[in-house]
């Protein structure tokens, strides 16, 4: 009898995971939380597709080696519902009942940022995406000097992006007063920073921003906006709307008058069925350039080019490819390049997050050269979105000064 419960003892013993020696059996479990309902939904239209493909990639790989052990990898989606609350309860129910891994986000400050800190609260690796990396890192009070230890991030910078529109912005004959739309988010307060945003680098070369003050989403009048950017001759457009406010906004500022010159808008001209809901009036608007078809990378995981992904996704969907879907792609290139990496632990897979480097579809990351600790960055452009005979909407890369490998389609051409 005591032989019996001897062995039962070691026997469940070897399943549990140690700092040491990670796990002998079980699958590994993978988190993934996105704002798939809400108004931050379109975050979230790629996520079906992204999750069966690496469903049927690891079934069909037979799952992941870690820690010299064969394991299933079982992938858990929680919907944030667009709300900063509910994105960090999904989170730490991940933790605490499903007893995830690691947990993989995206989709802007207020989906990143909340789950982040349930990763780092509670021991967990997080790796998160799909948000400028200073609204992740300073809008959780990060510290160079004391780094997150559970906590790391890809993406692009608003260095990058005010380079961005800049070179666009350089190419139209403008007075060069620029408008500002900022919500009062952590994407909006983050842009629009008097000290570390737009405003002062701008500056620097000769524009200026006229502000009228952060605006809460949801919004369903912009005539104080519009009337104060019409009363002070602005003639370029810049912000970071949700979706749904900016088609309150341009179509408000059609009827009422407000043409400027260019407008370079951030989140909410990701998605053509957003363009196409304009109408005319998407035509040649401009925002930055995460992801697309040419750019010249390829999946660490699948092999795919960028090509491929976005024909196998348009294949699949019958739908456009979108920028997402090459980051949420990324996120399980870099979940199971971390977790092969490590000693199977969750302590493990956060030091194997710290020294990683890895190219990927979205290209190459390395997360041991900043500019941050726990950051690691991407490339982006310019583009311009072009309505086709059809109606529809292409999104043409005009703008590659900062990444000239990233091809171009086009030239810079203004709204009016």
């Amino acid at each position: 009898m005591l032989l019996t419960v001897l062995a039962l003892v070691l026997s469940a013993c070897s399943e549990v995971k140690s700092e040491e020696g990670g796990a002998d059996s079980g699958p590994i479990k993978i988190g993934y939380v996105s704002p798939q309902t809400g108004a931050l939904a379109p975050f979230g239209e790629a996520d079906s597709f992204i999750i069966d493909q690496m469903k049927e990639h690891f079934e069909t790989k037979g799952g992941l080696t870690v820690a010299g052990k064969q394991r299933d990898v079982e992938i858990i989606a929680r919907d944030s519902q667009s709300d900063s609350k509910r994105a960090a309860d999904v989170a730490a129910d991940l933790i605490l009942q499903d007893d995830v891994d690691l947990i993989l986000v995206g989709s802007t400050p207020d989906t990143t940022n909340p789950v982040a800190d349930q990763g780092e609260a509670n021991g967990v690796p997080v790796i998160s995406s799909l948000a400028p990396w200073q609204p992740y890192f300073l809008g959780r009070k990060g510290n160079p000097a004391d780094p997150f230890k559970w906590t790391y991030h890809f993406f692009w910078g608003l260095e990058d992006v005010e380079a961005v529109y800049q070179d666009m912005w350089n190419e139209i004959d403008t007075n060069k007063k620029v408008a500002a739309l900022w919500p009062n988010d952590p994407d909006g307060l983050a842009w629009g920073d008097p000290k570390t945003g737009f405003p002062p680098v701008v500056a620097e070369n000769g524009y200026k921003m006229v502000d009228p003050g952060y605006y809460a989403n949801g919004t369903q009048d912009f005539s104080a906006q519009i009337s104060t950017f019409k009363e002070q001759g602005t003639e370029i457009l810049a912000g970071v709307p949700i979706p749904p406010d900016f088609t309150t906004f341009w179509k408000q500022a059609s009827q009422q008058g407000f043409r400027p010159k260019f407008a370079t808008i951030g989140k909410a001209l990701l998605f053509p069925s957003n363009i196409e809901a304009l109408g005319d009036l998407g035509n040649n608007l401009a925002t930055e350039v995460w992801w697309t078809p040419s750019h010249p990378y390829s999946s660490s995981l699948t092999g795919q080019t960028a090509q491929q992904l976005a024909d196998a996704y348009t294949a699949r969907t019958g739908k456009q490819w979108t920028q997402l879907l090459g980051f949420v792609h990324a996120l399980f290139e870099v979940a199971a390049t971390a977790l092969t990496r490590s000693n199977g632990t969750k302590e493990g897979v956060a030091k194997a997050l710290a020294r990683l480097r890895v190219d990927t579809v979205v290209g190459p990351l390395d997360w041991t050269s900043g500019p941050v600790p726990n950051v690691a960055k991407t490339p982006v452009a310019g583009g311009q979105w072009r309505r086709n005979a059809d109606q529809s909407y292409s999104l043409v890369v005009v703008s590659n000064k900062q990444n000239p490998e990233i091809p171009v389609g086009g030239q810079v051409e203004p709204l009016r």
